[in-house]
């Protein structure tokens, strides 16, 4: 019989597989990994100077609330759409670093969210956060 044949019928296809490949491309970055290793390991020693770090300020939030029905809350007071725009740009002229924490209600539609980002986002707000519920164990 000959190697990679076998008992049986000559015309069945062979269903061994070849790892020979396999084993070149690992041998191959194995190779690479041995090589480069070095290269990682080495660092530049620098000796930095020490400063006091003036402590971070919190960052100023505006709380946004949109409740089932679509009602519009900016910091637990009612507001309509287009005061919404309003009211966030005057709040980013005080502090260019607002951030605007989002939550809604899960029966508000994708659209809904979409239309109520889009026009945050023209407000000139560029840092908005989403205020989620952990999930109860």
């Amino acid at each position: 019989m000959a190697f990679g044949q076998h008992a049986g019928d000559a015309d069945e296809p062979i269903s061994d597989i070849n790892v020979t490949p396999l084993v070149d491309v690992m041998l191959v970055l194995l190779v690479i990994f041995i090589i480069l290793a070095p290269m990682f390991a080495q660092a530049l020693r620098v000796d930095l100077p020490e400063a006091e770090a003036p402590p971070s300020a919190e960052p100023v939030v505006a709380d946004l609330s949109v409740a089932a029905d679509g009602t519009l809350a900016l910091d637990n007071r009612t507001v309509s759409a287009a005061e919404l725009t309003d009211r966030l740009k005057a709040r980013l002229e005080e502090d260019p670093d607002l951030v605007v924490r989002l939550s809604a209600d899960r029966s508000v539609p994708y659209g809904k969210m979409a239309q109520l980002l889009s026009r945050v986002r023209g407000a000139g707000v560029e840092r908005i956060a989403f205020r989620t519920e952990a999930p109860e164990p």
